[in-house]
């Protein structure tokens, strides 16, 4: 979890390879209408996020033997949203500062989420509480050693 630019998908996909499980790429379950309004550089709202939350939370459901996605889940209750489907899914929240994130988007050409759009998701943004299922690391680290903390810290 954490805002556009973190490295979810990086690391989503190099933790899937660790345990040998599946990975999705949440932003590949938006419906098109939420592309489009990101597109366009519109912040999406509660009610274009839960139809997709409930999107991802299926594939969770369906993955209860073991699965990675990478998810924005920005805020405590679209994580709720999501452990509704998998109660036991760990989150592993990529943080790091605008600065960070603003120059990797800015480095990223061709995503459908424009560098103009962080703002909002920092804004979003309600860190991973001390009583949910996961742990926090720095985005700026390397990523075998973000997956390596996860994996000792929250077990596979």
């Amino acid at each position: 979890m954490g805002v556009s630019g973190s490295g979810k998908s990086t690391v989503g996909a190099a933790l899937a390879r660790r345990l040998n499980v599946p990975f999705v790429d949440a932003d590949t379950l938006h419906p098109p209408a939420n592309i489009a309004k990101m597109t366009a550089g519109e912040p999406l709202n509660d009610d274009d996020r839960y139809p997709w939350l409930e999107t991802v939370g299926a594939w969770l459901g369906d993955h209860r033997g073991g699965g990675v996605v990478s998810c924005s889940a920005l805020k405590r209750k679209y994580r709720d949203r999501l452990r509704a489907h998998c109660p036991r899914v760990q989150f592993l929240h990529l943080r790091g500062s605008p600065e960070l994130i603003g120059g990797r988007l800015a480095a990223r050409p061709g995503h459908f989420m424009p560098a103009g759009l962080l703002r909002s998701q920092f804004d979003a943004l309600e860190p991973l509480g001390p009583d949910e299922a996961g742990i926090t690391a720095d985005a700026g680290q390397a990523v075998d050693a973000i997956v390596d903390a996860f994996v000792v810290r929250a077990g596979p």
